[in-house]
């Protein structure tokens, strides 16, 4: 049998930095993320701490990558929640049980994100709220094909978009609050949050902006 493809440079340049990745979420359960040291983390991947500097600045950089990491696989699960699905309660459920498999999926991503927007690193809180924003303006885009949205300003479009992005955010931090073996809360959660969504929604057919 032949051997296996040998490891590129850049393949193991990445390995190694999805190590460091991984090793900062883990140390992350247990401390916030300013009291988080390079060393550790080089020490929880068994490389020295020179060699940190070969993938990251520093710890602002690597914290920057978790806030993206963290937020980009959630954008692209409800972006491909909300494809093609004609009517809109249909996109609410669907992108909120999306959600929910989501945070589960990613408990400590989101533990992080929770915990870090309000946190000691002011780094982290902009790279959050830059995430947010982000998030808000992708999905105000979307919104646009929704009915009795596409004649709308874009000012009441991202109002709307925000709306809905702070209601899916303070059900993920709920969720990741709550133990696994608590389905009515979760099921609790989960009915309110499409509740939320659809009163949101409920008022679009009335609103006129001033």
């Amino acid at each position: 049998m032949a051997d296996p493809t040998p490891e590129t440079r850049q393949e193991r340049k990445e390995r190694t930095r999805q190590a460091l990745l991984r090793a900062a979420l883990r140390l992350l359960e247990k401390r916030s993320f300013d009291r988080l040291s390079l060393r550790q983390v080089t020490k929880e991947v068994g490389i020295v701490p020179g060699a940190f500097y070969r993938h990251f600045r520093d710890m602002d950089e690597l914290g920057q990558a978790l806030v993206e990491e963290s937020f980009g696989t959630l954008r692209g699960m409800i972006r491909d929640a909300r494809a093609d699905v004609p009517r809109w309660d249909d996109a609410i459920k669907q992108s909120v049980a999306t959600l929910v498999d989501h945070v589960h999926a990613h408990q400590s991503h989101f533990r992080f994100i929770v915990r870090e927007r309000n946190g000691g690193s002011a780094v982290l809180r902009h790279a959050i709220e830059d995430q947010l924003r982000l998030f808000t303006e992708e999905l105000a885009i979307d919104m646009r094909g929704f009915p009795y949205i596409g004649g709308w300003s874009d000012e009441d479009v991202t109002m709307i978009a925000s709306l809905v992005v702070s209601t899916v955010v303070g059900t993920a931090a709920a969720l990741t609050d709550l133990p696994r073996d608590r389905p009515e809360a979760e099921a609790a959660i989960r009915r309110t949050t499409e509740r939320q969504l659809r009163l949101i929604f409920l008022g679009v057919p009335h609103w006129r902006s001033r």
